[in-house]
């Protein structure tokens, strides 16, 4: 009896890879299996063969391999036919596609919990033909499995010199994928990591499928690789970096092993595209930075203005300066690139002619008097959600050449509000007040020094009694020295309150009635809070 072929099929194993071969269904419709009938498993006629073996010794199961189709005359079973109620599970737990077996000479027939355990697993279970030998079988199988291979690496070896060659003409990611739809008669979409189509080619109908089930694909979380028939997905790798996916729609449902090798050889030529792309936009970011670099420190020569122009950004205009730090304790080269993507977004959105460049430890932008430069660093930061670097934001400049000024103005800002506020700060210049003065004294001893002559004992934090006395000290200069309000912030009695103002007063001297000391006082308070000093 003969069984009708299943139609031609593709199967994902368990590491993901595509499998080729042909189908147990297919196997039955060789020549030589023209009288042999299907006896159990029917679910089980989509599993691959990649290779046959023949068990002849009853140690088989320690030799067999996945996709195998084993043949055996059941001699090494006819002494123990109570194994055979176990072998089935034990095959298909191996991965096997199939047992062919003879019976009348050493087995007259199979257990009957065997055949339903073939069943239940979706195991085939053939019975051949008496008069069929074993290497007419072995012969006919392979030759068909090896021609099969063949046919498929020829045909996806000239759809890769194609479209290597689209490469090699310039092309990009949208003439690889109408080559991959011309090919294979399907629509086909190449998305980024996030998922966002970056182009698609064939019938609008069947790109809308595509884009369906590429949805379905993400939202599932699944590794995009392999296929159902009707859809089949597979990864963009570049650099050992995932860079999305390229993936193909069939309406008839009738993808092919060959198809999906076609699918990841295009993967691969898309990740050669992408490298490509990266490459020259990496070569055009750094002259983008070194030109912004020369224009900030006033060595952009002549025509800044139109040479800004031909990056897209307008310089002739009123315009801010912001200045993004990374944070010492950052790691710096991942926080660089997140950062510069954050910088680069937030400017895009809130002025698309603004001016973004990345360096070793900041992101310089540019933006117009009209974007608002505080919501802009705000946006920025929220994107690189651990809050790695501190921005600085200087005052309106009139046009290119006060960009300098503006520069270092920023740049003033975001170390003085990262000293002020820690990690993560958003300061403007205009801000800073005393601070700025107070930044520009570049002997840090010295400071130092100022410090502990004019606090004393109050200079450190060793003694707590001292440490809460300095807050009351601030708070009483903030006050200007009105008792009654200190009494209030402090939560403090006003007699309590006036004690600790004569015990500060023996400690640093007179300085209610002395306002030059009050001064001083006052200068080394705002010492101690710049962090880092």
């Amino acid at each position: 009896m003969h069984n009708d072929p299943a139609p031609p099929t593709m199967r994902l194993a368990s590491t993901g890879t595509i499998l080729h071969g042909v189908s147990v269904g297919e196997v039955l419709g060789v020549s030589t299996l023209a009288d042999a009938r299907l006896i159990a498993g029917r679910g089980g006629l989509d599993r691959i063969v990649q290779r046959l073996n023949v068990m002849e010794v009853p140690d088989i199961l320690a030799w067999v391999k996945p996709h195998e189709l084993l043949l055996t005359t059941g001699y090494p079973l006819r002494n123990t036919p109570q194994s055979l109620d176990r072998l089935v599970a034990d095959l298909d737990e191996r991965g096997l596609a199939a047992l062919a077996i003879k019976l009348g000479r050493y087995l007259d027939e199979l257990p009957g919990e065997m055949v339903e355990q073939a069943d239940r697993l979706g195991f085939p279970l053939i019975l051949l033909p008496n008069h069929v030998g074993f290497d007419d079988i072995l012969n006919q199988v392979l030759t068909d499995i090896l021609n099969r291979q063949a046919a498929i690496l020829a045909r996806t070896e000239e759809a890769h010199r194609a479209l290597v060659q689209i490469v090699l003409a310039g092309g990009g990611m949208r003439e690889v994928t109408a080559e991959v739809a011309g090919l294979l008669k399907v629509a086909v979409g190449a998305t980024d990591a996030a998922g966002h189509f970056l182009a698609t080619a064939g019938e609008p109908a069947q790109v809308a499928r595509l884009r369906e089930a590429d949805a379905a694909l993400a939202r599932s979380q699944a590794v995009p690789r392999g296929g159902d028939g009707h859809h089949a997905a597979v990864p963009i790798v570049a650099g050992g970096h995932h860079h999305g996916r390229i993936s193909v729609y069939s309406a008839h449902g009738t993808l092919t092993p060959s198809d999906v090798g076609i699918l990841e050889r295009a993967a691969t030529v898309a990740a050669l595209v992408i490298t490509k792309q990266e490459a020259v936009t990496a070569v055009e970011s750094k002259y983008r930075a070194d030109f912004l670099r020369d224009v900030l420190t006033g060595r952009g020569g002549l025509r800044v203005a139109e040479r800004a122009q031909a990056f897209g950004w307008d310089l002739e205009r009123p315009v801010s300066v912001l200045v993004a730090e990374i944070d010492p304790e950052a790691e710096e080269r991942p926080v660089q690139d997140r950062m510069l993507a954050a910088w680069q977004a937030s400017v895009r959105k809130h002025d698309p002619r603004g001016a973004v460049a990345g360096y070793s430890h900041e992101v310089v932008a540019i933006v117009g008097e009209a974007a608002d430069p505080a919501r802009v660093a705000r946006d920025a930061l929220a994107a690189v959600s651990d809050g790695t670097f501190s921005t600085g934001l200087s005052r309106v400049a009139a046009g290119a050449d006060a960009l300098p000024g503006a520069y270092g103005q920023a740049l003033k800002a975001a170390r003085v509000g990262r000293q002020l506020h820690g990690a993560g700060a958003v300061a403007h210049f205009d801000e800073l007040g005393v601070y700025r003065l107070l930044s520009l004294v570049n002997d840090t001893d010295e400071l130092h020094a100022f410090v502990r002559e004019t606090l004393g004992p109050l200079a450190g934090d060793d003694d707590a009694e001292n440490a809460d006395l300095r807050r009351t000290l601030q708070a009483l200069l903030e006050t200007n020295l009105n008792v009654a309000e200190t009494a209030r912030r402090l939560h403090f009695h006003y007699n309590t309150l006036r004690y600790r103002i004569g015990k500060l007063e023996r400690m640093l001297g007179n300085f209610t009635e002395d306002a030059h000391l009050r001064l001083n006082l006052t200068l080394a308070l705002h010492v101690l809070r710049m962090r880092g000093i």
